[in-house]
């Protein structure tokens, strides 16, 4: 059983934007976070911003400020909004979740029990 699927990726110029969404399983939308981490090749994969299930948001330093999640659980999604995207933010981003994510630890990769398959991002002129 698939619990969570990416979409939206694809190639943008330096200085452009993408939408990421994530659509996930209600069970998960309605008890866990939601983050979304990224990994470029040869690096280790790196959280990028997470959403709890009571709405309060969390970004690493490096997008902050140009990149927004939210959620919609009308439609079961969470989203990510990535504005003056820079060739830095090439990876594959991913989406997780899991019932060990608090906010003290939504950045390590470790403790997140369910992945998506990813969506590539590449920004390149």
């Amino acid at each position: 059983q698939v619990h969570l699927v990416e979409s939206g990726g694809g190639l943008v110029q330096p200085g452009g934007s993408l939408r990421l969404s994530c659509a996930a399983s209600r069970l998960f939308l309605e008890n866990y976070p939601i983050s979304w981490f990224r990994q470029a090749p040869g690096k280790e994969r790196e959280g990028v911003s997470c959403i709890s299930e009571h709405g309060s948001t969390y970004y690493a330093d490096s997008v902050k400020g140009r990149f927004t999640i939210s959620r919609d659980n009308a439609k079961d999604t969470v989203y990510l909004q990535m504005n003056s995207l820079k060739p830095e933010d090439t990876a594959v981003y991913y989406c997780a979740t899991g019932p060990r994510v608090y906010g003290h630890n939504w950045f390590q990769a470790h403790e997140y029990d369910y992945w998506g398959q990813g969506t590539q991002v590449t920004v390149s002129s």
